[in-house]
């Protein structure tokens, strides 16, 4: 695949606005996120693709043509790891949420696109897979100010117009119920993104191993001081 072949995707926002509606008219219809991602991407996965068949990990794991989520299924593998591991930060935050890997491919099913080259394909499903993986990493939560957070932090990665487009729409909607201090959080978010190393592009199923204080300080991932500050306050009231 080369950049210059890749026909260029039109945009379609009013598909994207009616998600949008049905998504704050009702937070738990989650499929509609993946359908103003779809609507809203244009060429982003492919531009992300050819970023990511670049880099040595990109081409090893192509290679291998590796399934990450093989591994985030595997939580008897994750278990046996370390106990400060990214690992077991990834199943203290799915487990507390009582989720499963497979719920973000059940998610994501509204989007009946078919993707028919195998290695376009597989990187597009190793995004979708590393959604909960980079909510252990960063600290966000799944509250969804911590979601806004997290896709702020993702668009900042992507540059999903999608996801910028949800992350803007959920900010002023929260920031209603929160205050101010939600902005200043979420732009927080958005520049620790812009600083940390392409984590689409990393070997996870290696980082899974390793203490996440390492993890952390080797991708320049940041606490989430400015969203623990604000969540504290509203829960609080200090």
């Amino acid at each position: 695949m080369n950049n210059k072949n890749v026909d260029r995707k039109r945009l379609r926002p009013l598909e994207a606005l009616r998600a949008l509606r049905r998504l704050i008219k009702d937070p738990k219809e989650t499929d509609q996120v993946f359908v103003v991602i779809k609507a809203m991407s244009g060429n982003s996965i492919e531009r992300a693709f050819e970023k990511f068949r670049e880099t040595e990990t990109g081409r090893r794991i192509l290679t291998e043509q590796r399934q990450l989520l093989t591994c985030l299924q595997n939580r008897e593998l994750l278990r046996s790891y370390p106990q400060q591991s990214l690992a077991a930060a990834y199943l203290h935050f799915v487990e507390t949420g009582q989720l499963t890997a497979d719920g973000l491919v059940d998610a994501s099913a509204v989007d009946e696109t078919v993707i028919e080259d195998p290695d376009l394909r597989l990187f597009a499903e190793r995004m979708r897979d590393q959604h909960d993986l980079w909510h252990a990493l960063t600290g966000y939560g799944m509250d969804p100010f911590g979601e806004v957070c997290l896709l702020a932090f993702t668009y900042a990665q992507t540059q999903n117009r999608g996801l910028g487009l949800i992350t803007l729409v959920g900010m002023a909607k929260i920031a209603t119920e929160m205050g101010a201090g939600v902005i200043k959080a979420t732009w927080h978010s958005y520049r620790v993104g812009k600083k940390a190393a392409w984590l689409p592009a990393q070997d996870w199923e290696t980082l899974l191993q390793q203490p996440l204080d390492e993890v952390r300080q080797q991708l320049g991932i940041t606490p989430p001081l400015q969203y623990r500050q604000v969540l504290s306050f509203s829960l609080n009231g200090t």
